[in-house]
């Protein structure tokens, strides 16, 4: 039940921030949905392979950075996946990282 409310809560956060960054386009909740779906399956599995050396190198004492920047890569992942979902850059991927890492550390208070 918890990772369908993550799932609904980080499609919100996209269409949110949709409506205030001028940067990012997403054409519908279905495809916030989609992305949100594929951003939290890439981060499961391809952002814990890129997670790991990367906090072997920073002995753990940079985790929270290393996983927003890495979050910030699967946004941009996605974003080539979805043609109704686009992020022009790298800081609104971060952006919406930072955001997302936010509103999920509140919500598992």
């Amino acid at each position: 039940m918890g990772f369908l409310v993550q799932l609904l809560v980080n499609a919100l956060i996209l269409l949110v921030l949709e409506k205030i960054m001028p940067r990012v386009k997403v054409s519908s909740f279905g495809t916030a949905v989609g992305v949100a779906l594929v951003v939290g399956f890439l981060n499961a599995t391809v952002g814990f392979l890129l997670r790991l050396p990367l906090n072997i190198l920073t002995l753990g004492l940079l985790s929270f950075l290393v996983r927003l920047f890495v979050t910030a890569v699967m946004i941009k992942i996605a974003d080539k996946f979805f043609s109704g979902f686009e992020v022009e850059g790298f800081t609104p991927a971060l952006i919406i990282a930072v955001v997302m890492a936010i509103v999920g550390t509140i919500l598992s208070l």
